[in-house]
């Protein structure tokens, strides 16, 4: 059994400058696979709007190709990426990319298979659109976690508590809290993973779970996914909750100061923003004392 070359797709609005996007098929099961490749390797194929954009237009022609059985997404060069580009968020254009573009409810509503295949760091947006897929395999260099907290950055919705469904509530918390790393192994003792393979091996483990999803019938496969799907949608989307506690977040100096620090390759001051804000508070506190004369 064997596999043609990927080709890519090109032509009918499918010309794209971030993602790679291609297919290829079997000699002997008839079918195919998609594979959707962010293309960035220099800026570690971090995203923004216009990726996933892109991803989508992938998406929407991998799903409504009869001939493909599986979606594949990947990263180009060592990595497979580190998320969202944190300069481009600090300039308020966080909700656009979450709540207009949310690359997750891409893996959510497809009507493929998607699988994963993660190499290098794996972080932040990368690291929960990997989870989010139906299939993650990683290669033992592979490196996940995620950062909001730690760049200001405070993501929430479904693919938040999802995570639960994946490694359990504990290491759930622990890996969106305390923005831990955690290698290959570690990833797979934790079920974060599927299958561990060395890097140079990581094409050949693609190939060979697209041949057994291939080998069934894809027709029931489209359906086990929208079941196993279904559980997030009691979820809230993207941006409910922290626009709720925090509706003017980024305007904010904590708001600020994560994507500031990010950029300028310092510690984050987070700690000393709050006790400006205690000296301030304490100031009005007095000025009111003073005018009312208490």
């Amino acid at each position: 059994m064997g596999w043609s070359d990927w080709q890519r797709v090109e032509g009918d609005g499918l010309a794209f400058e971030e993602i790679v996007y291609e297919k290829k098929f079997h000699s002997e099961l008839e079918g195919g696979m998609a594979r959707v490749t962010i293309d960035k390797p220099k800026k570690y194929n971090i995203m923004t709007v216009a990726t996933v954009e892109e991803m989508f237009r992938a998406f929407y022609d991998a799903n409504h190709d009869t001939s493909i059985g599986a979606i594949v997404v990947a990263g180009s060069g060592r990595n497979f990426g580190a998320g969202g580009d944190v300069e481009w968020e600090k300039w308020g254009l966080r909700e656009a990319f979450y709540n207009r573009y949310p690359h997750n409810r891409l893996i959510r509503l497809s009507r493929k298979p998607v699988i994963a295949a993660v190499q290098g760091y794996c972080l932040g947006g990368h690291n929960h659109m990997a989870y989010c897929c139906d299939f993650t395999l990683a290669a033992e260099d592979a490196k996940f976690g995620q950062a909001g907290p730690k760049v200001s950055s405070p993501a929430d919705g479904f693919f938040v508590p999802y995570l639960t469904k994946v490694v359990g509530a504990k290491r759930a918390r622990e890996m969106w809290m305390l923005c831990r790393r955690y290698t290959a192994q570690q990833a797979l003792e934790m079920g974060l993973v599927n299958e561990v393979v060395p890097l140079d091996g990581l094409e050949a483990a693609v190939d060979r779970w697209g041949e057994e999803l291939l080998a069934v019938s894809p027709g029931c496969l489209e359906i086990l996914k929208a079941s196993f799907d279904q559980e997030m949608d009691g979820y809230s989307e993207m941006g409910v909750i922290s626009s709720q506690f925090y509706p003017d977040w980024f305007d904010m100096p904590e708001g600020k100061e994560g994507g500031a620090s990010f950029s300028e390759k310092r510690t984050p001051r987070f700690w000393s923003l709050r006790e400006r804000e205690r000296e301030m508070r304490e100031e009005l506190k007095k000025r009111y004392e003073d005018d009312s004369g208490t």
